[in-house]
C-alpha cells in the first residue's frame, strides 16, 4: 500500500499563533488561565491545554473578575470585549489576523451604510463574531437557494463577505448568483477565504485524484477539516474525518492500493504522525510527500 501525504497539511499560521499565545500566557500569568471558546477546533489540542491548566469557558461572565481571558482564534463579538473590560479582565487576543481582516471590513462597511451579505455557516463561532460587527445590517446565507431568495430594497448599498474557512468551490456559485441578482454588489478588497484553507484544499484534491481513500485528520467541529473531506469526496475518493489513528477502521483500507493523508489547519503534528505510524503497522511500505504549495508565512505574536 502506498501513502500520499498532502503538503501543506496541519497547523496553519493562525492556529500556530493562537496556540503559542496560550502557551506564552501560561508562562506569564500562570494557571488557571481562562480561554473563551476552544482556542482552536481540535480535541487533542484542547485536552493538552487543559492538562496545563487552561480553563475553557463559553461566556466572558464565566471568568472570575480581575483574571486573564484569552479570546480564541475564531474572533469574538465587540460586546464580548466590552464585557471583559467591565469585569476588569486582562484581555489577550488570539484572533487569527485573517479573521480580524473580515471583522474590520464588516465594521467599515457598516459605517458606510452597507447591507452585508455574509456567506458562512449559521451558528459557527467565527460567523457569529463577524455578524455582530454589523448587527442588524448583516444577513447570513449558506446556500445557493438562500442567495436566490434574499431580498433588498432598491438602491441599498450591498457588499458580500465570507467566512474564512469555506472552500472556493463552496462559495463560487453563491457569489455568481448574488452578482447576477445585484450587479452593483461590492466585493471585499481581497478574498476573505484564508490562504491556508485554500492551499490545503488544493493539496488534498491533488492526492485524492490518485487515491482510493483519503484520511483527513481533524475534529468534527472544525469547519476547514470538513471542507477537506468534502473536496476529497468531490473527486471520487472515499474520505474519512478522524481525530487520530484510534478512529481508523481497518476495513476502510481493505483492497486499497493508495491512501491519501491530510490534516485540517487545527490538527497537530502528533496526531498526523500517529496516523502515519498506524499505516506503517498495517503494511504501508511507500510514503510520498506531495508538495502543492509552499507556505512560509508566520504571524507575529502580540505583546503580552
Amino acid at each position: 500500500m502506498k501513502v500520499l501525504l498532502a503538503n501543506p497539511r496541519g497547523f496553519c499560521a493562525g492556529v500556530r499563533r493562537a496556540v503559542e499565545i496560550v502557551n506564552k500566557a501560561l508562562e506569564i500569568y500562570g494557571s488557571p488561565l481562562y480561554v473563551k471558546h476552544e482556542i482552536v477546533h481540535n480535541k487533542f489540542v484542547v485536552e493538552q491545554l487543559k492538562e496545563k491548566g487552561v480553563v475553557f469557558v463559553d461566556k466572558v461572565e464565566d471568568v472570575p473578575e480581575g483574571k486573564v481571558v484569552v479570546f480564541s482564534a475564531h474572533g469574538s463579538a465587540p460586546e464580548e470585549y466590552e464585557k471583559a473590560k467591565e469585569r476588569n479582565l486582562t484581555i489577550v487576543d488570539a484572533t487569527c489576523p485573517l479573521v480580524t481582516k473580515v471583522h474590520l471590513e464588516a465594521r467599515r462597511y457598516t459605517r458606510e451604510g452597507y447591507n452585508i451579505v455574509l456567506i458562512g455557516h449559521k451558528g459557527h463561532i467565527e460567523v457569529l463574531g463577524t455578524a455582530a460587527e454589523g448587527k442588524d445590517n448583516v444577513y447570513i446565507i449558506e446556500t445557493e437557494e438562500e442567495a436566490k431568495e434574499i431580498k433588498f430594497d432598491d438602491g441599498k448599498k450591498l457588499v458580500y463577505l465570507t467566512q474564512t474557512t469555506l472552500s472556493v468551490e463552496e462559495t463560487k456559485n453563491i457569489i455568481v448568483i448574488l452578482k447576477n441578482r445585484f450587479p452593483e454588489i461590492t466585493e471585499p478588497p481581497s478574498s476573505d477565504i484564508c490562504f491556508s484553507t485554500t492551499n490545503r484544499q488544493v493539496a488534498v484534491k491533488e492526492i485524492a485524484e490518485k487515491s482510493q481513500v483519503v484520511l483527513v485528520v481533524g475534529s468534527k467541529n472544525s469547519s476547514n477539516s470538513n471542507r477537506l473531506r468534502e473536496v476529497a469526496e468531490s473527486v471520487g475518493a472515499r474520505a474519512y474525518l478522524i481525530d487520530g489513528a484510534d478512529e481508523i477502521e481497518e476495513s476502510w483500507l481493505s483492497g486499497v492500493e493508495t491512501v491519501g493523508v491530510t490534516a485540517g489547519a487545527s490538527a497537530p503534528d502528533i496526531s498526523i504522525r500517529g496516523v502515519v505510524d498506524f499505516l506503517k503497522d498495517v503494511g504501508a511500505s511507500e510514503f510520498e510527500e506531495v508538495v502543492s504549495v509552499e507556505e512560509k508565512i508566520r504571524f507575529p505574536l502580540p505583546n503580552l
